[in-house]
C-alpha cells in the first residue's frame, strides 16, 4: 500500500511542472497561482506520505479552483459601443462619452465589470446580469481641465470569481482620441497688424517686374520692353525711353516660434497661456488666408484650424533640449519668405535673448515678441525694431496687438 502511494506521489511530482506550464493563462491571478500551487504540493506530499490532512487540503484547493473557473469560463456575447459626444473640445468645456453594453446572445450573462481607460486613469463600471437582448448604459465624464490628447478606451470586460482567484479580460473596442484644445480669442485684422490684400505685401526690394508700381527710370539694355512706359517716353525732350520699376511683393506669411522649454517659464500656467497665444495668432492667420509656419522644438502641423489646434493639444513642456534661441534660429532657416514673425516665450527668458532672435530676421520683416506671465499687467514697449508685449491674460492679446500695429 505504501509503495502504491509512493508511485502515485511520484507521478504527481512528474506531472506538476508541465501542468503549471499549461495552466498559465492570462486570467489566473496571484491568488489563483497560490491556490493551484497549494493543491499540487499538498496533494503530492499527502499521497507520498499517506498524510490524509494534506490530501484533503490539496483536494479542497483543487475544488475551489474548479468552482472559480465556473465563473469565468464560457463565451461572452457582449456588443459594446463607446460613443463620444464630441472628440474635440476646448479646455473647460463639458465632454461625455456613452458606454452601451448589450447581450447579443441567447442566454443570460453573469455579472461582470467594464473598464474604460481615460488617459492615465481607469473608469470601472459594474455590469449587472444581462438577459438575452438586454442593454446596460453608463455615462462617462471626460476630464477637460487642461489641454491634452486623452485616449479613451479600449473598453474591456473583466469577469472574476468571488474569491478573486481567476479573472478573464476581453477587449471590445479600439482606443479613441479626444482632443482638448487650448483656449483662444478672436483677433481682428487691426489687432494683428498684418495686411490683407490680393496684391501681397510690398517689400523694399526693387525689381523690373511685379504688381506693386514704384517709379519710372531710364531704359537700360536688357530691360523687358513690355514694361516701357510709352506716354512718359513720348513726353521726354530727348526721346529717352522710360521703363516702369516695381517693388517686389510677397504673400503674407506669419511665422511663430514657441518656446516649449520649461526654463523660460515661471510655471505651467504661463506655458498654457503661451500655447493659447499661438493658437489665437495661428487661427487668425488661417482665417486671413495667410501662409503660416509654427515651430517649437519641432515644426507643428498648420494646414487647417483643426490640424493647428490638434498639434497644440499634443505639445508638452520640455525640461531639456534646444533653447529658445535655437528654436528661433531654426525658424529663420525653415521660413525664408516670412513677412511677420511672432516670438512667444515666458517671463524668465532674458530680453537680450529675444532681441538677438529678432535680429536674425531681415529688416523688412515685422517682429513682435510676446512674453507671458499669468496675472501680470499688460504692457507694450518698443526695443529697436522689436515690439515687446507683456501678457498676463489672454483677453489682453487683441488690445496689445492693436497697440503694436500702430507703434
Amino acid at each position: 500500500m505504501r509503495a502504491h502511494r509512493r508511485a502515485i506521489g511520484g507521478r504527481l511530482r512528474s506531472f506538476a511542472p508541465p501542468l503549471l506550464a499549461r495552466a498559465r493563462p492570462q486570467w489566473v491571478g496571484r491568488s489563483g497561482w497560490a491556490v493551484l500551487l497549494m493543491a499540487l504540493v499538498a496533494g503530492t506530499i499527502g499521497l507520498s506520505l499517506g498524510w490524509v490532512e494534506l490530501v484533503t487540503l490539496g483536494l479542497t484547493s483543487a475544488l475551489v479552483l474548479v468552482g472559480a473557473a465556473l465563473f469565468v469560463i464560457g463565451r461572452n456575447t457582449f456588443r459594446v459601443q463607446l460613443e463620444v459626444a464630441a472628440d474635440r473640445v476646448v479646455v473647460g468645456e463639458s465632454a461625455f462619452a456613452r458606454l452601451a453594453v448589450t447581450n447579443s446572445g441567447t442566454r443570460p450573462l453573469l455579472p461582470a465589470r467594464m473598464e474604460v481607460p481615460v488617459g492615465r486613469s481607469v473608469a470601472a463600471f459594474p455590469l449587472p446580469r444581462l438577459n438575452a437582448g438586454a442593454e446596460h448604459e453608463e455615462l462617462l465624464a471626460i476630464p477637460t481641465r487642461r489641454r491634452a490628447v486623452i485616449l479613451l478606451g479600449p473598453v474591456r470586460s473583466v469577469r472574476g470569481d468571488p474569491f478573486g482567484l481567476l479573472g478573464r479580460t476581453v477587449t471590445w473596442t479600439d482606443p479613441q482620441p479626444v482632443y482638448v484644445h487650448p483656449r483662444t480669442v478672436r483677433l481682428d485684422e487691426a489687432a494683428t497688424g498684418f495686411l490683407r490684400d490680393l496684391e501681397g505685401q510690398p517689400t523694399s526690394i526693387i525689381s523690373t517686374s511685379d504688381i506693386s508700381f514704384h517709379a519710372l527710370r531710364e531704359y537700360v539694355p536688357g530691360d523687358d520692353r513690355r514694361y516701357v512706359h510709352w506716354k512718359s517716353t513720348a513726353r521726354s525732350v530727348d526721346g529717352t525711353i522710360m521703363v516702369r520699376q516695381f517693388e517686389d511683393t510677397r504673400r503674407n506669411h506669419l511665422a511663430i516660434a514657441l518656446d516649449d522649454l520649461s526654463a523660460g517659464y515661471t510655471n505651467e500656467l504661463d506655458f498654457e497661456l503661451a500655447v493659447s497665444v499661438c493658437g489665437s495668432l495661428g487661427i487668425q492667420a488661417l482665417h486671413m488666408e495667410q501662409d503660416l509656419t509654427l515651430t517649437a522644438a519641432a515644426p507643428l502641423p498648420v494646414g487647417t484650424r483643426t490640424r493647428l489646434l490638434d498639434g497644440l493639444s499634443q505639445l508638452e513642456l520640455r525640461t531639456h533640449g534646444r533653447d529658445f534661441g535655437a528654436v528661433s534660429e531654426g525658424l529663420v532657416r525653415r521660413a525664408r519668405s516670412v513677412s511677420s514673425v511672432a516670438l512667444v516665450t515666458g517671463a524668465k527668458t532674458p530680453t537680450e535673448v529675444i532681441r538677438k532672435a529678432s535680429n536674425r530676421f531681415p529688416p523688412d520683416v515685422r517682429v513682435v515678441a510676446v512674453r507671458v506671465a499669468d496675472g501680470a499687467e499688460a504692457a507694450h514697449r518698443v526695443v529697436g525694431r522689436l515690439r515687446m508685449l507683456t501678457l498676463g491674460s489672454l483677453d489682453d492679446l487683441p488690445r496689445l496687438l492693436r497697440r503694436a500695429a500702430v507703434a
